[in-house]
């Protein structure tokens, strides 16, 4: 975990996630990582005992994580959301508005490159799972 970049004030969870299947037949399980092809709806009935989600992505091209994050963070999931594997420094800010709130990329990025780029647009123009007001909405309250 020495490259995770967390955007929350709580303590990491320090233990490894364990696959959808598993995380389903285990009681005591609270981290769980989602695969593409996963269907993150299968968490929903269980979304308070999560502390962590992690979503994989194995190569950045691959979109469905993006989905996954969103329905979790819709259905009321507030715990930390983790995108892990090939995620690139120009992913960081639509996975935020996705959701996300921590990141630990197979490759490690620049700290004062991911400030930049998720401050480097402080207004959104549509409403996503992050909760930011769109800027119509502040403009015509």
């Amino acid at each position: 975990m020495a490259d995770l970049i967390r955007l929350r004030d709580d303590e990491a969870v320090d233990h490894p996630a364990v696959t959808v299947d598993s995380f389903l037949e285990q009681p005591d399980a609270n981290a769980v990582r989602i695969e593409p092809g996963d269907d993150a709806r299968a968490l929903l009935p269980h979304l308070a005992q999560i502390a962590l989600v992690e979503i994989n992505f194995p190569v950045f091209g691959d979109g469905r994580g993006y989905s996954a994050a969103r329905i979790l963070r819709e259905a009321g999931y507030v715990g930390e959301l983790r995108a892990v594997g090939d995620v690139l420094i120009d992913q960081l800010a639509p996975m935020r508005r996705c959701g996300f709130d921590a990141f630990e990329p197979d490759r490690p990025l620049d700290p004062v490159a991911v400030d930049a780029v998720l401050a480097r647009f402080p207004a959104a123009y549509q409403p996503a799972a992050d909760g930011a007001a769109p800027i119509w909405a502040l403009r015509h309250g």
